[in-house]
Formats: structure tokens, sequence, C-alpha cells
């Protein structure tokens, strides 16, 4: 039978491979592993990067400051900020494009309007003004002194 076999692997039209799984291996029950107990009230890692919840324009990405007017504009770019682009319900694959049911279509989304429903995008971000940030890059020396000058300060002569 070997040799009118298409195939050489074992496993291909033998007897081997048409038993059942379960007489064909010898098959130990699995024991459940014991599952460590989860501590909520333990203490808890630190916080690595610190973030800082804000809203941001749509237009220019400009972090918007705490307590500002939606009802005006942009500080930096000028655009108008209670419009549907700015608002948290504002989902372009949805109807109207918004996640609220609104009785009437709005036309044009990064201009101003009435909408009572409008409510600021709110974004996490990571804070760049925490403790935790890195250090500004000082400035290369400027002449072979200050280098040479740096070089003394570093090793300590």
């Amino acid at each position: 039978m070997d040799s009118d076999r298409k195939y050489k692997q074992r496993g291909y039209m033998d007897s081997y491979g048409t038993e059942p799984r379960s007489e064909r291996t010898e098959e130990k029950p699995r024991q459940p592993r014991p599952r460590l107990p989860l501590d909520v009230t333990g203490p808890r890692l630190p916080r690595l990067l610190q973030t800082v919840t804000a809203a941001r324009c749509f237009s220019c990405s400009t972090m918007l400051p705490q307590g500002i007017d939606f009802s005006g504009n942009c500080p930096k770019c000028n655009a108008e900020l209670h419009c549907c682009k700015q608002c948290a319900h504002f989902e372009p694959s949805t109807r109207f494009q918004c996640l609220k049911p609104i009785p009437v279509r709005i036309a044009v989304k990064d201009k101003a309007n009435q909408c009572t429903l409008f409510s600021p995008r709110v974004t996490v971000a990571r804070d760049v003004s925490a403790a935790g940030a890195p250090a500004p890059i000082e400035q290369g020396p400027r002449t072979p002194d200050d280098a040479r000058n740096a070089f003394d300060r570093l090793f300590k002569k």
C-alpha cells in the first residue's frame, strides 16, 4: 500500500488518520491551575505619565484654556467653537452625523450653530508640564573653550 500512496507523510490515507482522536493518543486530563486571588485593596503602581483632560480646537488642535466660552472663537486660529466638529456627539458615520437624535440636519459642520445638544469634545492627553517631563536640551558649545570647559566640568578637573 505504501507504493501507491501519493504522499509519504504519516496520516495520509492510513488507518491511523481515520481513528477518533481519543483512540489515537492518550490524553492526560488537564488539572485546572489554582488562580491567585485578585487583590484590589493593595498598592497600585505609580502613574508614570501624568494626564490632563482638556478641550482642543477641531481646526488647529490647540489646547483650549479651562473655562473658555464655546460660543466664541479659537484664540489661535479664530475658528468658531460652537459647531458640530467641536461637539462630543459628532460622528461622521451616523445619521445627520450626530449621535443624538436631532430633528434637522445641520449642513455646515464647521460653522457656528444654535444646537441645544452641544457639549464640547474633551480629550485626555499627556501633561507636558508635569514634573516628570524631560528637561529642555541645552544649546551646544559656541566656542572651543566652551567645549573644553564643559568637558572639564563633566570630569571635575
